[in-house]
């Protein structure tokens, strides 16, 4: 049996097994359009419909408990002394990478003249990059990272180390707000070509139950929360 005539088999038995017959069904097609259309929320835990204070301290306790580092900043003039302390800390280059986003252009670096900021597209000798979020999932400490020239989903990942800020409003109570969120900035039907969910440094445990960071991404992220 050919490969399109074992994959035809295959889909035939799952549609006769759904009752499907044939591609042309109404309802189905109705049902995908519904959908996509009305956004039907799942299920959504007691947590993640915490508000103001609770809602950051939640998010805040989540990070950290898969091994993120958090600062927060009153006014965007305060992330580069918190930029190059941290850097500083952790015996990092004072040089990091970015981006075109706006936020994080106006900030004024100047403020702290031994960082070096580089712009653009991710590099494979870049140390440090730097990131900011559209939204994120206060339940699971989680980070959405949208893609595009103001932020290049290369940042995420070739960069040893990720520093990511996020505005405090940005910040909901769960994946469903998160998604909307995303929804109300880039408008029905204009979503970024990808978004990367981002929970806490890269790590893996598949050798031998040992924890490996940095496996698949940084090894290190750090938050920077802006009033």
């Amino acid at each position: 049996m050919s490969g399109s005539s074992a994959r035809d088999a295959v889909i035939g038995r799952v549609r006769s097994s759904l009752g499907v017959n044939g591609t042309d069904d109404a309802a189905r097609r109705e049902a995908v359009a519904s959908r996509l259309r009305d956004h039907p929320e799942n299920l959504v835990p007691e947590r993640g419909r915490t508000s103001g204070d609770s809602r950051i301290e939640l998010f805040t306790r989540m990070l950290e408990g898969q091994s993120a580092t958090i600062s927060f900043a009153g006014k965007p003039a305060e992330i580069p002394g918190i930029v190059a302390d941290f850097l500083r800390d952790n015996n990092l280059p004072a040089e990091f990478r970015s981006g075109s986003d706006p936020l994080i252009r106006d900030v004024p670096w100047d403020e702290a003249p031994a960082l070096t900021r580089h712009t653009g597209r991710g590099q494979g000798n870049d140390a440090v990059s730097l990131s900011r979020a559209s939204a994120a999932a206060a339940e699971t400490g989680t980070l959405f990272l949208a893609s595009g020239a103001e932020n290049p989903t290369t940042l995420n990942f070739l960069p040893d180390t990720h520093i990511v800020v996020i505005r405090e409003k940005d910040i909901m109570g769960s994946y469903e707000d998160a998604w909307n969120a995303l929804r109300g900035t880039y408008g029905e039907g204009n979503m970024p070509r990808t978004v990367n969910l981002v929970s806490g440094p890269s790590r893996t445990a598949d050798i031998d139950q040992i924890i490996v960071m940095g496996a698949h991404g940084p090894r290190r992220l750090h938050v920077i929360l802006l009033k």
